[in-house]
């Protein structure tokens, strides 16, 4: 089945990102486009506002420091860095310099970040923080890549840049600025490497530039819905779904602050009041075990409340998508939202009405719960090579479960074998090797997203798997581990849950534990202590992991079914290589290294 979305603008093909940036921001230079943060204090939090105006003038003057470095039109620059108000602005005066931008994790190993500087030719790199300026050190020094520049991403760094570009004239500024073109490469964004070493995606100016102007009006009822929007940016820059959300909303007005406080996030929130979210699954996952630990922890009347609350939720949800709502249900809900709902949305600080949910697959339970709750929950899809979001559910267009419809440009079939492929607007014109491009590109321009989907009659697109995750048991069943490992995974103490049977005579799984919510979770039940290596064997611990699997195999036959699990010694995570930075498992890594637990569950 094939399915497209007409575009609904196409910027002039001479122009490039930096010209729709000085366009909507020249119109309204006193407009709040940044937040910066300035204080650590938690329990005063208070940010100072960039208007439109400083912010241009601040990007041209770290870009005339980086004309006067010697960055010449197509020269690359890397940047590694947490998420901040800094990583903003020199990615656009690395534009405004000519330049292309090449994003490296704040989490990369040396022998990452050489292999990212070697591939893509970078000769410069902006580094803030203690660990990754000592991962650049290393992989300098052990790579021999002596000859790469490097710049500190900090207020006094940028400042020394500034001054250093103090005799570059504006026309010079604007001479860099306007070689582009919307064919132009704007960033090589490298892959997350779940199956592999990271691929160099070109990303051009026009997937950008042309993704804002299509997306922002498909999705405005989310992002657009109040006279100030507000976003709290959390994920991770280097990660294109951060990247490309971040230069839609400078070029749509919606005002943004940054923090790489991932740990803090919630509190930020409150503080803040972002007027929407942009979240990664497992940021509601996390969300969704603090309030069964609250059910948990409650007695008598408010426990039955807070219970009955979750499940009308669900129901409340579920009822609407299908057109079917109960007058009972409707009045409990208008009851509960009152009372519970309002407080469960001021975690997020209490004026966010919707969240859009990407870079990884989302339980439909907690789509249709949060939804339920008050926060509209949008799931969408797209991968780098995407510029990020390929599909996303949107206001009258939405079916939980799904991960929406196309965006604006764009269009999707479903091979023979049942793999997604997509062509249009966003879609990269392709790696930095040639041989990667004859792996994933056709000569009609379709990419092969690696993705197994299903598309319905309306045109919602369903995400059923990974073609490189299927297992196929000694049976001969195909099993796509996906749909298990969501659902199990929404247990409170499972951190990861990964899927494994390829060739074997059942389905098993390999069970991460969360070490913060084992800790409460043994407390309650009068085992605190409790460690990792004893939970492994502990029977409650088994029982409460149980009732998540069975869960999970209510959605499959019995022989998809997970027979068995295994509780590896450890979490799984980026530090032990077993987790990408966009929260991706490395399957094959897993499995690799905890060899003695797949014997424990294969013999």
């Amino acid at each position: 089945m094939h399915v497209a979305t007409p575009e609904i603008q196409r910027l002039d093909p001479d122009s490039n990102l930096t010209d729709l940036v000085v366009e909507r921001l020249g119109a309204n230079p006193a407009q709040v486009v940044y937040a910066v943060q300035n204080t650590t204090d938690l329990d005063n939090l208070s940010w100072s506002e960039v208007t439109a105006f400083e912010f241009l003038a601040q990007v041209r003057k770290v870009a005339a420091g980086l004309i006067a470095s010697g960055v010449k039109p197509g020269d690359l620059i890397a940047v590694m860095s947490g998420t901040s108000y800094q990583w903003a602005l020199v990615d656009q005066a690395i534009w405004f310099a000519g330049g292309i931008s090449v994003p490296v994790y704040e989490t990369s190993s040396p022998s990452q970040v050489a292999h990212i500087l070697a591939d893509s030719g970078a000769a410069k790199i902006f580094v803030a923080g203690d660990a990754p300026s000592r991962a650049v050190a290393r992989a300098i020094e052990d790579y021999d890549l002596h000859d790469i520049e490097q710049f500190q991403l900090t207020d006094d760094g940028l400042a020394a840049l500034g001054q250093l570009g103090a005799d570059v004239s504006h026309d010079q500024i604007e001479a860099a600025r306007s070689v582009a073109t919307m064919d132009t490469t704007a960033t090589i964004v490298y892959t997350s490497g779940t199956t592999g070493t990271p691929k160099g995606a070109r990303i051009s100016h026009s997937n950008l530039a042309d993704g804002a102007v299509n997306i922002v009006p498909w999705a405005r009822e989310i992002v657009l819905d109040r006279p100030n929007p507000r976003l709290l940016m959390f994920l991770p820059l280097a990660h294109i779904l951060a990247r490309a959300v971040q230069y839609f909303a400078l070029v749509a007005g919606i005002q943004v602050a940054h923090t790489a406080d991932t740990s803090n996030v919630t509190k930020l929130m409150g503080a803040y009041q972002p007027t929407w979210l942009l979240v990664v699954p497992r940021v509601l996952e996390k969300a969704y075990n603090a309030i069964l630990t609250q059910i948990e922890d409650a007695t008598g009347f408010r426990k039955t409340l807070l219970t009955d609350a979750v499940e009308v939720a669900e129901e409340w949800s579920r009822a609407r998508q299908t057109g079917e709502m109960p007058v009972g249900l409707r009045v409990k809900h208008a009851l509960y939202d009152r009372i519970v709902y309002a407080k469960i949305r001021g975690v997020f600080g209490g004026q966010a009405r919707a969240a859009i949910s990407g870079a990884g697959p989302l339980n439909e339970k907690l789509a249709h719960l949060f939804t339920g709750m008050g926060l509209e929950i949008y799931e969408g899809y797209g991968l780098t090579e995407s510029t990020a979001p390929a599909t996303v559910n949107v206001p009258d267009n939405v079916r939980l479960g799904s991960v929406g419809k196309l965006v604006p440009g764009m269009e999707a079939k479903v091979s023979a074998s049942g793999e997604l492929l997509l062509r249009g607007l966003v879609v990269s014109p392709g790696y930095l090797s040639a041989e990667e491009n004859a792996k994933s590109f056709d000569d009609e321009g379709w990419f092969a997203t690696g993705d197994l989907a299903k598309i319905d009659d309306a045109g919602f697109i369903y995400i059923t798997g990974r073609t490189k995750d299927l297992l196929v048991t000694a049976g001969g069943k195909n099993v796509s581990p996906g749909p298990l490992e969501e659902t199990i995974s929404t247990c409170p103490i499972v951190g990861h849950a990964v899927v494994v049977g390829d060739n074997k005579p059942f389905v098993g799984v390999l069970i991460s534990l969360d070490t913060e919510q084992l800790e409460q979770w043994a407390a309650r039940r009068g085992k605190a202590g409790l460690t990792v290596e004893q939970a492994r064997t502990d029977e409650d611990v088994h029982a409460e992991i149980q009732h998540y699997i069975d869960l999970a195999n209510q959605s499959v036959s019995q022989a998809e079914s997970v027979r068995k699990m295994a509780i590896l010694p450890t979490e799984l995570s980026q530090e032990t290589g077993h987790v990408t930075p966009s929260e991706k498992l490395r399957r094959e890594a897993v499995i690799n290294d905890f060899d003695e637990a797949m014997a424990e569950l294969y013999g």
